[in-house]
């Protein structure tokens, strides 16, 4: 019945939004301050699922929903392998650059090792996350929030995690990151620190403290992916807030609301990210104290955010890359792609940029 629940109450949540959403703000001329370009394009097939893109010494690891795991040279654009699984994938990639991992609209979790499949599981709930692969282990979070921990080599089950939860969950990529030798992962607002070894809960963080006057608009789950920072680690909160903790103690750093729907990115001076009508905002990193806002991107469907030295880099519904100024928020520079979704945030291998969008287009620039 909660599965039911959940899976009514998000389609309402999703069609409320879109039904009410206004116009996307039309761009306005732009004199570059910066200069960037494209450097090399690939081609993947459409992705329509929530992708993580792994980097990993000098290389892209990308996938797409026909089952294609992908991985590119980031500096020359050269494919250096190519897999095939027999599926459609509904949550990925996660990788350690040896095994890559995926979860397929089966809901199966399928291992791959030198570009052929060693190992899959059929998971007891529906995973819209994409897996993490560290220490020769593989761990998933199902949208029930169930966690569970898969030797790389064999798929044998190390431990599950399974905790009392909400009557509704999300079904958006949430936080499942490695810290040190601590597992992390949300557990709706929560933060919670788990023995990566034992599956035992460490400690647990409270990033936001839940608001509505009714289960839907209550849903406040973490997103990822989280930004670590040392030992800091920011996340967002679904609709609810931006917080950071420090990872190392198991505390709570600082907590703003603020409505949203997207991840965060930044550095250590600064938090980016856009809120729900994707006016876009920067935090100090060490108090939350806004440092400036821009709203003159309202409604494009903006990405989760990169942080690129002193510039912030976002992806909107129409394919467009925009680059602000990380110190004021004015517009640097503007790149087209493919005319689709970025899909994820724009990830960074060395000094090449890499933007994937909805119809599975790889664009990769180098600003200067």
């Amino acid at each position: 019945m909660r599965r039911v629940v959940f899976a009514l109450a998000v389609a309402a949540v999703l069609a409320g939004c879109g039904s009410s959403k206004p116009k996307p703000m039309a761009l306005q001329d732009l004199k570059p301050t910066i200069a960037g370009r494209e450097v090399w394009s690939a081609r993947l097939d459409s992705v329509e699922f929530p992708l993580a893109v792994v980097v990993r010494d000098g290389q892209f690891r990308v996938a797409g929903s026909d089952g294609t795991i992908l991985v590119l040279d980031a500096q020359s654009g050269k494919e250096l392998s190519r897999a095939r699984i027999d599926a459609k994938i509904a949550a990925g990639l996660g990788s350690d650059g040896r095994f890559d991992a995926v979860v397929t609209t089966a809901n199966e979790l399928v291992v791959v090792d030198g570009g052929r499949e060693v190992w899959r599981k059929r998971l007891s709930s529906r995973v819209v996350t994409a897996p993490l692969v560290a220490g020769e282990r593989v761990f998933v979070m199902g949208v029930d929030r169930t966690v569970n921990a898969f030797d790389a080599l064999d798929g044998r089950l190390l431990w599950r995690m399974q905790r009392p939860s909400d009557a509704l969950t999300l079904s958006q990529a949430g936080v499942v990151a490695a810290f040190k030798n601590t597992l992390l992962v949300g557990q709706g607002p929560r933060l919670t620190g788990v023995d990566s070894v034992r599956g035992t809960v460490q400690w647990e963080v409270a990033m936001a403290s839940p608001r509505g006057t009714n289960e839907v608009e209550r849903l406040a789950d973490l997103l990822g992916p989280v930004l670590r920072l040392g030992d800091k680690v920011c996340a967002r909160s679904f609709q609810s807030a931006v917080a950071c903790a420090d990872a190392s103690k198991g505390t709570l750093l600082w907590s703003r609301n603020v409505g949203g729907v997207q991840p965060v990115g930044g550095n250590e001076t600064a938090i980016f990210g856009a809120d729900g009508t994707d006016r876009v905002s920067a935090w100090r990193s060490d108090n939350g104290e806004v440092l400036w806002t821009n709203e003159r991107m309202l409604y494009r469907g903006l990405s989760a955010p990169l942080a690129l030295g002193p510039s912030v880099v976002f992806g909107d519904a129409e394919g467009y890359v925009h680059f602000l100024s990380a110190a004021t928020g004015e517009f640097q520079l503007r790149l087209p792609t493919d005319g689709s979704a970025v899909v994820g945030a724009p990830v960074l291998a060395g000094t090449t940029m890499l933007v994937v969008t909805r119809k599975g287009g790889l664009h990769a620039f180098r600003p200067n």
